[in-house]
């Protein structure tokens, strides 16, 4: 198995996928606990202190009594001062040894909630369920429709629509890695329940039904075509025609937890749902740090899906720590890199902000734009182009994704640099790219 490094950059990296709670995985799920805290104690020896907590914690209020709870799981609610009537409602789903104190007080969601106005509900796993809290998203009991812990969560949709009157047709998901993956659940399983949703270092729908696949989706990741991708969503709902829920998917480009392939197939799985091709309408640079932004907008120009890759970050919820509009989070907890408030481009995305990221901005006419997009170029060993969704493997040979070039043999010791043009197109540009 592969141990996320220690040395790279942005703080701690979450441990591997969380084994199933059924009793012969027991003394498994032990082991991956006790591996979790050992890699996250290593990290913070070698990149110094964690700095202090931040003195007051995001309040929360706990829920009880919200329906059956097939999934056994834990129902909290954040209420900003001042609220719209109707308001709008984002579910947060925290990542693996997280929980909904910590995704509350790091994320920067209840930043936007204020500013946006939007009522936020944190659904939180207990240690009884995954020895690791992580959301169970690839056992089929708990992902499917009006099972387990995606019904549980259903159930908390309906609680807070009937209690605190939020507006059923405008209900959001988002969540990390393990939340993440049980976003794109949510989004498969009740497509007439959330308008739109945002995956962070998350994985497509029905990428594992078991602890063993579990492992192969995270890393090196399943590469299927994407009409494959989208019959697998269809399948969670099949009496569902549509409308989709728009979907969002934000990536380090340097996660080696859940490798960044795994955007790529998010993307492939959901602009076919949508019926798009899967070469963005729009692509830009945002942020302080140059996220690159791909749009795939479908007709009338609202953005089905959009695709935002964090350079330099690894696995993790993406922040930018301050007051300012665009910033948000703290990085005073592992996983969440000092890089981008994503919470504020996400709320955006939804719908939920002054700037509506679902519907790209007038042409501005003659003048500077968004940022365009060079041709970008890679030079690494065939094993790290396909560990970073740039080529795939195949009877042992390494093949360039698009171009599907034959590039050599699937080791670290063949290397070449891949041409990226258009987005997710790759060739091969040995000693022809700037």
């Amino acid at each position: 198995m592969h141990t996320p490094l220690p040395h790279e950059s942005h703080g701690s990296h979450e441990s591997h996928p969380p084994l199933s709670p059924q009793a012969p995985l027991r003394a498994a799920q032990r082991l991956w606990a006790g591996v979790a805290v050992l890699v996250m104690s290593v990290a913070a020896v070698l990149t110094g202190p964690v700095p202090a907590a931040r003195a007051a914690a995001v309040p929360l209020t706990p829920v009880t009594g919200f329906g059956t709870n097939p999934g056994q799981l834990s129902m909290y609610v954040h209420r900003p001062a001042s609220l719209p009537a109707a308001p709008p409602l984002v579910v947060a789903l925290h990542g693996c040894t997280q929980s909904a104190q910590a995704y509350a007080d790091h994320s920067g969601l209840p930043e936007l909630a204020a500013r946006a106005g939007f009522l936020l509900v944190l659904a939180e796993q207990s240690s009884a369920n995954n020895a690791n809290k992580c959301f169970n998203w690839f056992q089929t009991s708990d992902s499917r429709r009006g099972q387990g812990e995606a019904a549980s969560i259903r159930q908390m949709v309906a609680h807070a629509v009937a209690s605190y009157g939020a507006d059923p047709k405008r209900v959001y998901v988002t969540g990390l890695s393990a939340g993440g993956a049980m976003t794109s659940v949510l989004l498969a399983a009740y497509p007439d329940l959330f308008a739109a949703g945002a995956v962070v270092a998350g994985l497509p729908y029905d990428c594992a039904r078991d602890v063993a696949s579990a492992y192969s989706c995270m890393n090196p990741g399943v590469d299927l075509s994407p009409a494959q991708w989208a019959q697998r969503v269809r399948d969670a709902h099949p009496a569902w025609t549509g409308p989709w829920p728009r979907v969002a998917v934000w990536h380090g480009d340097r996660d080696t937890t859940v490798v960044p392939r795994n955007a790529d197939e998010l993307r492939d799985q959901w602009t076919a749902v949508h019926g798009l091709g899967q070469t963005p309408t729009r692509t830009s640079l945002i942020g302080p740090n140059a996220t690159r932004h791909e749009e795939y907008a479908a007709a009338g120009g609202t953005v089905a899906v959009e695709v935002n890759r964090v350079p330099g970050i690894g696995h993790g919820t993406p922040v930018d720590p301050g007051t300012g509009e665009r910033e948000c989070g703290s990085t005073s907890a592992a996983y969440f890199l000092d890089s981008i408030c994503s919470s504020h481009w996400i709320a955006a995305f939804f719908g939920l902000t002054g700037t509506d990221g679902g519907t790209p901005p007038p042409d501005p006419g003659p003048g500077p734009g968004p940022d365009p997009v060079p041709a970008s170029c890679w030079t690494s060993s065939n094993y790290q182009h396909v560990q970073a969704g740039r080529a795939t493997t195949n009877g042992g040979y390494t093949f360039a994704k698009g171009s599907q070039q034959n590039m050599g043999l699937y080791n670290t010791f063949v290397t070449h640099t891949l041409k990226e043009s258009p987005t997710g197109w790759y060739s091969l540009a040995d000693g022809a790219c700037p």
